[in-house]
């Protein structure tokens, strides 16, 4: 009897552990995921057969501007979301009350300057125009990339905007645009600077074609953003570990070539 007793409880032990990697029976849970198409979409797809392998069907669904994704998470329509770097989920979480917080931090995408009009930033005549993203923190980031190559001068502050520029000495006039937009707006403006996800939609290469870059020292990165309740989630871990995974950075590396890279 003591033998048969320690086998069932060894049998419910079994089916335990089991069930925290998805279903006993072998079927799978779903993980719905919020992200961008390039490069979010695709570090997914890449990861989809080691979250089978945990119990989980990934479903991600594009999203094309940088308000939804969040606004989607919170509402319980996603696990969690893939499109966006920390500045900007806690503006936004602020802002609108979400309930939203951040797990890994898994690459990063460098902000650029293009333009179909000129190659180096000698080139910029006296007024030229510059389209930069409309949200607060990539606007921010975009004014800064500027400053530190000597285009403009800003106040000393952690976000700026175009009124905090001090010094303006091409007289640079800056439109502020939705960031999805950016890459289109290149035939009306001299320059626009762009966020790499879009700049890679739009075929343009951070590396052969921005005129200026921000370095690899940049505290932009890309993140997993999940409700506050299910940040410790089986579900959730599940994805944490895939994404921050060797795996995962030899994909980056090797399809990016060093137009983004690993933030882990």
């Amino acid at each position: 009897m003591k033998k048969i007793t320690a086998l069932i409880t060894s049998l419910v032990l079994s089916l335990g552990v089991l069930a925290g990697c998805g279903s006993s029976d072998g079927t799978t849970e779903k993980l719905t995921v919020g992200a961008s198409a390039v490069p979010h979409a695709e570090i997914l797809e890449n990861v989809r057969e080691d979250l089978k392998e945990l119990g989980y069907d990934l479903e991600v669904t594009i999203f094309n501007d940088y308000v939804l994704p969040n606004k989607a998470l919170s509402e319980g329509q996603l696990d969690a979301n893939f499109f966006q770097h920390i500045p900007y989920l806690e503006e936004m979480n602020a802002n609108e009350n979400l309930g939203l917080t951040w797990t890994v931090k898994v690459h990063i995408e460098p902000m650029g300057l293009y333009s179909d009009k000129i190659t180096s930033l000698e080139e910029l005549a006296d007024g030229a125009s510059i389209a930069i993203p409309n949200d607060a923190t990539n606007g921010s980031r975009a004014l800064k990339l500027l400053a530190s190559n000597g285009l403009i001068k800003l106040k000393d502050t952690e976000v700026a905007s175009v009124l905090d520029i001090t010094e303006n000495s091409k007289n640079l006039e800056f439109t502020e645009l939705d960031a999805p937009a950016l890459p289109r707006t290149l035939v009306d403006v001299d320059a626009a600077v762009i966020n790499t996800n879009y700049a890679i939609e739009a075929d343009l290469s951070p590396l052969d074609d921005a005129i200026i870059i921000e370095s690899s020292e940049s505290p932009y990165a890309n993140i997993i953003a999940v409700k506050e309740a299910d940040k410790d989630s089986e579900k959730t871990k599940a994805l944490n570990d895939v994404l921050n995974s060797e795996k995962t950075r030899t994909f980056i590396e090797e399809k990016y070539e060093g137009s983004i890279f690993p933030a882990f």
